[in-house]
């Protein structure tokens, strides 16, 4: 189930995304704590087993890892967002990195889900878990490398 998902250069036209000078200590910081859950989470995994009772716990932070490395990325490129759009305007920004298509939907979809665990207590199961930790496995090398370029 894909999301509609706005053009980035469309955010700056509403003002959830704003230029700045490029901010490489707070991307730093971001790049660094994102390699910190990269790490925890990877231990996580290897101590517990992912079943249907738990696997909100592993998509939220799969999801926190890969949005705090593209916000790495567009604060090291002169952008921050805030506000009600902002997660949405910082998977957008995956499109201004190249990303596949089919991968800025489902960090999309992720976004959306991730949004459905955090604030209204949805609940999926270790099925969905398993696409996500597999989506970052794939993605966190690709985005590591795209911020360490800029930081």
């Amino acid at each position: 189930m894909s999301r509609i998902l706005k053009v980035f250069e469309e955010f700056p036209e509403s003002g959830i995304v704003k230029r700045r000078s490029p901010d490489i200590l707070r991307a730093r910081s971001l790049f660094d704590e994102a390699e910190k859950r990269w790490n925890f989470l990877d231990e996580l995994k290897k101590k517990v087993d992912l079943s249907d009772e738990n696997a909100n716990y592993f998509i939220e932070p799969s999801y926190d890892i890969l949005i705090g490395l593209i916000r790495a990325k567009l604060l090291a490129d002169g952008f921050s967002s805030s506000g009600d759009g902002a997660h949405e305007a910082e998977v957008a920004y995956m499109q201004n990195l190249n990303f596949p298509e089919s991968d800025v939907r489902f960090m999309n979809d992720l976004r959306y889900f991730r949004n459905g665990i955090k604030y209204y207590g949805k609940e999926f199961g270790s099925d969905y878990a398993k696409k996500v930790l597999a989506f970052l496995n794939r993605m966190y090398p690709n985005l590591k490398e795209v911020v360490e370029g800029s930081i």
